[in-house]
């Protein structure tokens, strides 16, 4: 009996100590529970979302294709809309009546038929020609601006030319160019002041020739040799009505340099750089008032520099010319004022 009473008080001594066992402990970090903030939802364009329609022909040069559809791209997305490429325009095109606005590249897809008959649709022309700003037309021209440019390349030309030997090439009696050869030398006082020479010269610089209006543009290249063999100029900026194609290769066989407003191809011999309306960025510009239903204005062009021959401008020349460039867009720089 005895016995029994102490096999009956070991069993509960051992069933007491196995009770009063802790669980094992586990090893390892202590994971503590986070608020993770769902996702952002990604807005998928529907059939119903705002068009935006871009047309451009299709043997555009595939940089300048991909830029403009990237562009339109962006905004559209910045903006809720979705964008579509086209080659042409149709009436079948205007009668979604998810469509708001049309930017249209040359050739002209007939935007003068065209728009009068989507009065909710805003249009866009870039340098389509012949086309006149009003209703739901907006016009995007190639910049008329003649000061600045000359005065940047005037600029341009004084700092990457030896002794500031640079001249420039005008049209007889024209009063544009005339302000425009002014601000050209304003350009070059502007990076120099009196830029003084250390050779004794007969010719002051800048220097120009006249072409008159009655002359064969076959002949503009003697009047070019004329600054470049007889007045010894390194530097040539051509006013842009006289700037055809020929006369800028031919130039560029002469062993100068070159700057314009638009590079012929093949690019000439000693082209510095082109100072050219920007139309990227006028189209970014002009967005808001598009997608506000509100246009019939014509848009200016902001200038901008492209082409760039680094081994003539270097990077840190051609920062200098940009923020010239920037004074001038902004204010800051009056090309008529030396």
């Amino acid at each position: 009996m005895r016995a029994k009473h102490i096999l009956f008080a070991v069993l509960t001594i051992a069933i007491l100590s196995a009770c009063g066992k802790s669980a094992p402990e586990v090893s390892g970090p202590t994971v503590l529970p986070t608020n993770t903030p769902p996702p952002t939802p990604t807005i998928i364009p529907t059939l119903s979302t705002p068009l935006a329609i871009l047309v451009i022909p299709a043997d555009m040069d595939k940089e300048s294709s991909d830029l403009y559809q990237k562009t339109v791209y962006d905004l559209a997305q910045q903006s809720g809309f979705r964008s579509q490429v086209r080659n042409s325009l149709t009436p079948a095109d205007l009668a979604d009546p998810t469509l708001k606005v049309v930017i249209a590249l040359p050739p002209d897809p007939g935007i003068a038929a065209l728009a009068p008959t989507a009065p909710g649709v805003q249009f866009l022309t870039v340098n389509i020609p012949d086309i006149t700003a009003g209703g739901n037309v907006s016009v995007l021209a190639g910049d008329s601006q003649v000061e600045l440019p000359a005065f940047l390349a005037g600029y341009t030309a004084a700092m990457i030319t030896e002794e500031y030997h640079i001249g420039m090439v005008i049209p007889q009696g024209d009063a544009d160019a005339n302000r425009a050869y002014a601000a050209f030398v304003n350009g070059r006082t502007y990076y120099c002041g009196l830029c003084r020479t250390f050779y004794f010269t007969q010719t002051t610089y800048p220097t120009f020739v006249e072409i008159p209006a009655s002359e064969d543009p076959k002949n503009y290249g003697g009047y070019a040799n004329l600054l470049i063999n007889d007045r010894d100029v390194d530097t040539l900026y051509i006013y842009p009505s006289l700037a055809n194609d020929d006369l800028l290769s031919y130039i560029g066989t002469q062993g100068v340099l070159l700057i314009g407003t638009a590079m012929p191809v093949p690019r000439p011999g000693g082209w510095v750089m082109t100072i050219r309306p920007d139309t990227i960025k006028a189209i970014q510009t002009a967005w808001p008032n598009l997608i506000a239903g509100q246009g019939g204005v014509n848009v200016q062009s902001p200038l901008g520099i492209a082409d760039v021959d680094s081994t003539l401008l270097t990077p840190g020349k051609l920062r200098l010319v940009q923020e010239t460039l920037d004074g001038l867009l902004a204010g800051r720089i009056l090309p008529s004022s030396p």
